[in-house]
């Protein structure tokens, strides 16, 4: 099977910073696309930053300007650094992973999440 561990969650006053790690393991061929989800309280999960294998970026139109998504294939993680953190980006953060086994399978994993908690 296949473990996604975030790391990087925590405290930062509006207009800081804080960088999310995510690193896969496990039965690994390869990954597709992988990304950054988070849900507030009383929310639905929503998309934040996505990218592709081999970059390609794509962003929530709130985060555009702010955040960052980047990965490192070669450890099989992504990372997301949000700058000019905002109240509003108080959510739990989750990484998301399309990897495709030895086997031929393509199974999406989630990570257990990361809280994120900014005060104004």
């Amino acid at each position: 099977q296949v473990q996604l561990v975030e790391s990087g969650g925590g405290l930062v006053q509006a207009g800081g910073s804080l960088r999310l790690s995510c690193a896969a393991s496990g039965s690994i061929f390869s990954i597709n696309a992988m990304g950054w989800y988070r849900q507030a309280p009383g929310k639905q999960r929503e998309l934040v930053a996505t990218i592709t294998r081999s970059g390609n970026t794509n962003y929530a139109d709130s985060v555009k300007g702010r955040f960052t998504i980047s990965r490192d294939n070669a450890k099989n993680a992504v990372y997301l650094q949000m700058n000019s953190l905002e109240p509003e980006d108080k959510a739990v953060y989750s990484c998301n992973a399309d990897v495709s086994h030895w086997n031929g399978g393509r199974t999406p994993y989630w990570g257990q999440g990361t809280q994120v908690t900014v005060s104004s």
